[in-house]
């Protein structure tokens, strides 16, 4: 059998651009990935069909096997492998659905990589980055799993040299945020869009890393609130605990993120915000290459 982690993508910074005449939207995001302790994880064994089995705590938000994004992205490998072999997919659903860390994403991707490897498949990733980039905007950066410019519709992707790991807790309410119904609200929302893509400098010194971050933004953000003004209740606690540097909404929501100077500072704030809050998700790691 063989196995990965499929670890949250956070976007650090999200600008978003008029949509194309395809539906979708230009975007440029600094984006991240969590260690192991904020990660789903996904398995492989040989099967004479293609099966996929869902447990962990977030498995019945999933909604039904057939309708998963990585039996999608597992018949997508076989087609294009032009293979007849199956497989039995295990995945462990850590991450909760719909909350702008990129989990069904992050899924589909570990599945790729793993089938690829189960089907004896090229040892060249190219072919698989094409098949991401089909099957969704986020797949093919979840599919990188490491800091990285994302743009285009997702397909672009610009490696990113950054300082350090980023200390960060990551918190969701329990709200889920349909990705469709927030771009529709950001749509709504703009008179005159003022998308525009980010040049990465090279950082000196970590802090120029936070004060560069402190300067952007998430454009989904005001329209997911919109939707649920929830996730600005989670923004409050998180801009109230001692020590963080920086808070704000990842992807299209609703999970949101502080990042602090330590790894002590994220964990205390963690068990702080577990204690005052126990029915939110709530999790301490670093951000940077995933796990």
């Amino acid at each position: 059998m063989l196995s990965c982690y499929a670890p949250a993508k956070i976007n650090l910074t999200l600008h978003v651009g008029s949509p194309f005449p395809n539906g979708r939207h230009p975007l440029d995001s600094l984006t991240v990935f969590a260690g192991a302790e904020a990660a789903d994880q996904v398995s492989v064994r040989q099967d004479q069909d293609l099966r996929l089995e869902v447990t962990g705590p977030f498995a019945a938000a999933c909604g039904s096997a057939e309708d998963n994004l990585v039996l999608k992205a597992a018949r997508a490998l076989q087609t294009h492998l032009d293979i007849r072999t199956g497989a039995h997919i295990y995945l462990t659903k850590n991450l909760p659905v719909a909350s702008g860390i990129g989990g069904g994403s992050a899924d589909a991707a570990a599945s790729l990589r793993l089938l690829n490897q189960l089907w004896n498949g090229p040892t060249e990733e190219a072919h698989l980055y094409d098949l991401a980039a089909q099957l969704g905007a986020d797949i093919p950066i979840c599919l990188y799993k490491a800091p990285a410019l994302m743009r285009g519709e997702g397909e672009i992707i610009i490696p990113a040299d950054l300082p350090r790991l980023l200390p960060a807790l990551l918190v969701n309410s329990g709200a889920t945020c349909p990705t469709g119904k927030v771009f529709s609200a950001f749509d709504h929302m703009q008179k005159a869009f003022t998308f525009e893509e980010q040049d990465l400098p090279d950082f000196a010194a970590p802090k120029d890393m936070i004060t560069w971050l402190c300067a952007g933004r998430n454009d989904l953000q005001t329209p997911a609130i919109s939707l649920w003004p929830e996730i600005d209740k989670v923004l409050d606690v998180l801009n109230a605990l001692p020590g963080q540097c920086l808070t704000r909404m990842s992807g299209s929501g609703a999970t949101c993120f502080a990042l602090f100077e330590t790894v002590e500072q994220a964990e205390q704030a963690g068990a702080y915000v577990r204690a005052m809050r126990p029915d939110w998700w709530c999790v301490a790691t670093q951000l940077g290459r995933g796990a």
